[in-house]
């Protein structure tokens, strides 16, 4: 809810800007770093296993990204989905972008990818009931078996 609110965006800066070379000093948060792009956990992730594929360059949309840039983006949804994949063995996914705010991205101003894993029935009473939804585990849980099944 702190999200929601607005609160605790202290400096406006965007926080998904990450200069390449402390990629792999990211938060508890980071799943892989490439060269030119990386994966992280979403901080509020729609389902356990959700990441983002992002630049490390602030680009707001697609046609600002370098054709190396942009392969090197698909190849990390790809490769984010098979370790989905082997870390989670979900029935489906859904993959896509909100470019703008009128899509729906809550940070418009740096595109990113979102890759979340589905399950049939994956929707619970929380949601309908509570206004909620509950996750069976923790970010720290998912981020290691996503590093793993990365590393396999």
């Amino acid at each position: 809810m702190a999200y929601v609110r607005g609160e605790n965006r202290d400096d406006g800066a965007c926080p998904f800007c990450v200069p390449v070379a402390e990629a792999l000093e990211l938060p508890e948060l980071l799943v892989h770093a490439g060269r030119l792009g990386y994966v992280t956990l979403n901080l509020y992730p729609y389902n356990n296993g959700h990441v983002l594929v992002l630049p490390y360059r602030h680009v707001a949309d697609l046609d600002e990204l370098e054709p190396d840039e942009a392969r090197e983006l698909m190849s990390l949804v790809v490769q984010s989905r098979v370790a989905l994949q082997e870390a989670f063995s979900p029935d489906g996914y859904n993959v896509g972008m909100n470019l703008g705010s009128a899509a729906g991205a809550g940070i418009p101003s740096h595109l990113h990818f979102h890759v979340v894993p589905r399950w049939a029935g994956d929707t619970n009473f929380m949601p309908v009931t509570g206004d909620v939804k509950v996750m069976p585990e923790t970010l720290d849980q998912t981020k290691r078996r996503l590093v793993d099944a990365w590393a396999d």
